[in-house]
């Protein structure tokens, strides 16, 4: 079978790369290692959107609606738990590419992965959870 690529590839550009910094995480080790919180503090400088504050996370931030939840490979992501959830993807699978749930059996990931290929569905994490004999 062919490679499967996506019908069309947008360029995704996003607005910021870097993560929103926790106000005052540079004092601190243990707030230096969380992720963001809102300050609501009642003279919280950042709060107020003083100038020169850190940035806070706002909706004008937000991704392009058409390249939104793209993956860098072009496709949409589709979570697969069974074989014949993959039906579905059958005439898609040049906008959405299967991702096997973390919980499915190494197993049933074998023959999601072989009906997969039968149907020319990219997997993104076909090669997780399965183990190659060595011969020694």
């Amino acid at each position: 079978m062919t490679k499967v690529t996506p019908l069309v590839k947008a360029k995704i550009v996003k607005k910021r790369t870097k993560k929103f910094e926790r106000h005052q995480h540079q004092q601190f080790w243990r707030i230096g290692r969380s992720s963001w919180r809102k300050q609501k503090g009642i003279d919280s400088r950042v709060r107020r959107r003083f100038k020169g504050t850190i940035p806070q996370p706002s909706i004008g931030y937000g991704s392009d609606k058409n390249t939104r939840n793209i993956l860098p490979n072009g496709f949409l992501k589709f979570v697969v738990h069974n074989p014949k959830e993959l039906e579905m993807l059958m005439m898609h699978n040049r906008k959405y590419c299967a991702e096997i749930a973390h919980s499915v059996s190494s197993k049933t990931r074998k023959t999601i992965v072989e009906r997969a290929n039968q149907l020319n569905i990219k997997v993104t994490n076909a090669g997780a959870k399965l183990r190659t004999e060595e011969s020694a």
